[in-house]
């Protein structure tokens, strides 16, 4: 008999490969905005989209993931607000 384990090292990069998969995307639909707001000169908006694009950036080394200590610590570190709906529900 054999007994499957949990590696949560693998999870952990299973997980960022995943925001960086889910953030692609979003990326692009932000560089036309940046466009968009840079062809209409709009300080504001550019700054808004360079702090979305930041985040998305941020997204995978945040520390909160590294701290996971079992799969739904590391499923609830999924930033909705940033990356959209969960892969994980």
């Amino acid at each position: 008999m054999s007994i499957i384990k949990f590696n949560l090292d693998k999870a952990k990069e299973l997980h960022k490969e995943n925001i960086r998969f889910a953030r692609t995307p979003k990326l692009r639909e932000l560089d036309i905005d940046f466009q968009r707001a840079l062809e209409t000169d709009d300080a504001t908006k550019k700054a808004e989209v360079i702090a979305k694009k930041q985040a998305l950036r941020d997204a995978p080394a945040d520390s909160a993931i590294d701290a996971a200590t079992d799969a739904d610590a590391l499923k609830a570190q999924w930033n909705t607000s940033i990356l959209g709906d969960s892969p994980y529900s």
